[in-house]
Parts: structure tokens; C-alpha cells; sequence
């Protein structure tokens, strides 16, 4: 057991090499239609600075980029000789935002669902998110080829960490793979990780003698896990040396009185809606998980979807989705508001939120996600801001909410050297919006440039591209 947990801390913590992309790599096609900062010298000017590192705003501030990467921060700056100077006053710079449960799928009301080849990595990217971790896959080939053209130019997108097909156990004509026994497990990660998934993804009926030979092999070969656990608690899943897990308090069965052994338990609602948060019982978790260095993703933009009367009607996503996806998403909500017993009430969703808050405050790694499924209504990006209001008003400030959209999920990755925060030595991914995010959390969805490597791509155009197309592709 320690062994698997010494992995678990030495594979969180490992550096993943992080290859940049400037814009003489880019292919004509993207340079030309997105990109409006290319220059290999240049200065933002007068930002408000939320640097990702969970420090205080500094205003008045100015990043120097050099060759896609960050030479210099501050309120006083040497401009390098050639280099353009770009004022942004009344403006607010934070780092290109990661991802950690950003699926390049997306299901919605009425059983659709769609491959978004196309609207996916325009949406994260338009949206701010430089970086994604897939987090589990419907069609892994699609995600390989479009992290290929991503990486080669020739389609705008996020850097993309691809995670292999859900791994589940059980029977049934399912999606995922179901895992029977610990060999046939191991063969799984080894051609997944051959074929370039660098992360696995463990679901909801997964016993314990599969996912021990995952992560073993998975550690092994250099990879990560994670999961959407039930019949595998959260204090479970460390011990046999799980690196992530996801979804927080509503997956996480440890406090299930009736919980047995690969099983998932019914009935869990209740006890989410009435765990003290701040009790010993949580704090055990979190003391073991934070010993073991497990870290924890918080995905609230999907979850509030299934909560009555909660602001899920956000015109931007309402205008992505196709015609048919947007009236049976309304009409899924309408029922939703008038349901006197949601699958999600409002006490749950509040107690997940305050648990995620305990999780930091105890010293636990939480990342953010937005996980683009359900009934539709958290949008690839646009859920990503959602998930940094909604930490907002979980009661982080708003300098955690974007360490934790940000900084952390590059350490979860382990290309926190490379990413996550605006620090000199990094590579430029950085996020300009319109306006002070201090004072108003929506700001965050005022997109105006999106840098990633250096390179600043013109969000409206990256946004405006896909109106009317989630849903198809």
C-alpha cells in the first residue's frame, strides 16, 4: 500500500515536457484568420494583474513576451528594442486557464450527443482555457488526430492531454470499456499509452482489483489516473494510489453507511445534504488525501444544471447550440425548475461547494473543470468561466478561484515549470479581459485576446465561428 501511494506522490509531481508553438509555426490559414498578436517582442501595458499564483491583484502592471515566453513583469519594465507596446488599460490579464475535466464531447437533453471536433477547441480556446486534459473518451482516435492538428498549426485549439476510453467494470452493451480482471486491465493502459494517452479514467462500477492493476501499469509507464468513482470510495481509491479524483463531494461515497466493498451504494443524497463539511469525518478524508498527495477536481458548472431555479440560461451557450439541442435543453430546464424533487437540490449543491472550500482551506489541491455533459447546458469554455464564478461563490476569493482554474491544474499535469501563472520564465499563456475581474466575476467571460505560446488569437473571431454548431460538431 505505501508503495502505491509513493507512486501516486511521485507521478502528481513529475514535469511533463511542454513543447511551445510560436506564430511562424502556425499554418497561414490560422495565423491569418485568428491570430492578432504576433510579434516576437512585445509589451502588455497598465493591466490588472491576477497572476495565478493565489497572490494579491497588482494594477498598473505590464508583462513583457519575448519568443513566447515571459521575460519580465511589472509596474516598470525595460521594452526590448524592437518590440511593440501594447496599452490595455481598464483591462484585466490572468493566465490561460486549465482545464482539468474537459471532455472534446458533449451529450445533451435527449439523449444527443456529438464529437466536437470542430466547436470544442474553438470554444476552450475562445474562451481563455490554453490547456485541457480530456479526462475520459468516446472516440480516442478523433482526440489523438485533433491534438495532432493542433499541435502541427493547422486547427486552433488548447494543448491537449488526452485521456484514454472510460474504464468501467460490470456488464452491458456500454461505451466504455469494462474491465473484467487485473490482465486484461493491464493490456488496456499498455496500448493506450502506446498509442499517446498520458492519462486513464476509472468510472463509477470499477472494482478494486482492476483499478489496482491500472494505476500500477499506468505508473509504471509514466501515466496518470482519475475517476468519476462510486463503488470505489475516495479514501479507497488513495490507497491503492490514485493521483485525481473527480467531481468532489457528489461522487465520493466514503460516508456512506452502507458502503461495501465494489459496490456503489444507493441512496447517497441525503447524506451529501446533511454532511458537515467541517466534521471529523471530512477531515479524515482530506487528511489522507492531502497526505498522499491526491488532488481533487471541482466540476460545479455541471452539476448546477440539474439544480432548480439557478442562472443555467446563458445566452452565449444558448446561441452555440445547434436549433434542436437548444429547444430540448430549455424545455429539459423548464422541467428542472418546476420538479419538486430535483436529482440535484440546492442543499447539495451548496454542500458541495463548501466542501470544496474545506478541501483548500485544509491545504488539498483543487482544480477546475467543466465537464460538458449532462443536459447540455455547460458549454466547453464557457462552462470553464462558469466553474471560476461558481468557486466565487463557493467563498474563494477571486485570486484562489483563478490559481485553482489556472496554476493548479498545471501541477496536477505536472507542467506547472511551463504553465499556469504569469511569471517570468513561462510560456505567454494569458487570458485579456475587458474590464476589472475583482469587482465583477462575470467579467471573466469578457474574452478579448487569448495568448497561448505568445501567440494572441482574437476571441470574438475564434466565438463567433461557432454559433449554432454544438451539438453537430
Amino acid at each position: 500500500m505505501r508503495r502505491s501511494i509513493l507512486c501516486a506522490v511521485f507521478a502528481l509531481t513529475s514535469p511533463v515536457m511542454v513543447s511551445g508553438q510560436l506564430a511562424t509555426e502556425l499554418s497561414n490559414a490560422v495565423r491569418d484568420r485568428y491570430v492578432t498578436v504576433s510579434a516576437p517582442a512585445y509589451v502588455l501595458r497598465n493591466v490588472t494583474l491576477v497572476d495565478g499564483t493565489g497572490g494579491a491583484v497588482q494594477r498598473g502592471q505590464s508583462v513583457v513576451v519575448e519568443d513566447g515566453r515571459i521575460t519580465e513583469v511589472g509596474s516598470n519594465v525595460d521594452v526590448p528594442r524592437g518590440a511593440e507596446v501594447l496599452d490595455y488599460s481598464g483591462h484585466t490579464l490572468i493566465p490561460g486557464l486549465v482545464g482539468l475535466h474537459d471532455h472534446m464531447f458533449y451529450t445533451a437533453a435527449g439523449g444527443r450527443a456529438a464529437q466536437l471536433m470542430f466547436s470544442g477547441p474553438r470554444l476552450y480556446l475562445g474562451s481563455g482555457v490554453t490547456t485541457v486534459r480530456t479526462t475520459g473518451s468516446r472516440e480516442p482516435y478523433a482526440e489523438i488526430n485533433l491534438k495532432a492538428e493542433i499541435d502541427a498549426g493547422r486547427v486552433p485549439g488548447p494543448r491537449m492531454h488526452i485521456t484514454a476510453p472510460y474504464i468501467t467494470g460490470g456488464q452491458g452493451a456500454s461505451r466504455m470499456t469494462l474491465l473484467n480482471s487485473p490482465e486484461q486491465a493491464r493490456r488496456f493502459v499498455a496500448y493506450w499509452g502506446e498509442e499517446g494517452a498520458t492519462w486513464l479514467k476509472a468510472y463509477t462500477n470499477i472494482r478494486r482489483a482492476e483499478l489496482e492493476a491500472v494505476v500500477d501499469e499506468a505508473h509504471r509507464r509514466g501515466m496518470k489516473v482519475t475517476g468519476h468513482l462510486c463503488s470505489i470510495s475516495f479514501t479507497e481509491a488513495l490507497e491503492i494510489g490514485i493521483d485525481n479524483v473527480e467531481h468532489g463531494l457528489l461522487t465520493n461515497t466514503d460516508y456512506h453507511p452502507q458502503k461495501e466493498a465494489d459496490r456503489c451504494p444507493l441512496g447517497n443524497d441525503a447524506i451529501i445534504e446533511t454532511l458537515d463539511v467541517r466534521g471529523p469525518e471530512v477531515e479524515a478524508t482530506f487528511r489522507r488525501m492531502i497526505d498522499a498527495g491526491v488532488a481533487m477536481t471541482s466540476t460545479l458548472p455541471v452539476y448546477e444544471l440539474f439544480v432548480p431555479n439557478r442562472a443555467t440560461r446563458d445566452v452565449r451557450s444558448l446561441e452555440a447550440m445547434s436549433d434542436e439541442v437548444r429547444e430540448a435543453y430549455l424545455a429539459e430546464r423548464a422541467r428542472i425548475d418546476s420538479d419538486p424533487n430535483p436529482s440535484v437540490t440546492l442543499e447539495m449543491f451548496k454542500n458541495s461547494m463548501a466542501y470544496e472550500l474545506r478541501f483548500v482551506e485544509m491545504g488539498g489541491l483543487l482544480a477546475n473543470g467543466v465537464d460538458p455533459t449532462g443536459n447540455g447546458g455547460a458549454l466547453p469554455g464557457y462552462g470553464d468561466q462558469r466553474g471560476v464564478e461558481l468557486l466565487m461563490e463557493a467563498e474563494f476569493s477571486f485570486s484562489q478561484a483563478i490559481q485553482i482554474a489556472s496554476l493548479n491544474g498545471a501541477k496536477i499535469l505536472g507542467v506547472d515549470d511551463e504553465l499556469g501563472s504569469i511569471e517570468p520564465g513561462k510560456i505567454a499563456d494569458m487570458v485579456l479581459l475587458q474590464g476589472d475581474l475583482t469587482g465583477d466575476p462575470s467579467i471573466i467571460r469578457n474574452t478579448v485576446i487569448v495568448f497561448k505560446d505568445g501567440v494572441g488569437y482574437d476571441s470574438r473571431t475564434l466565438l463567433d465561428e461557432v454559433r449554432g454548431r454544438v451539438g453537430i460538431n
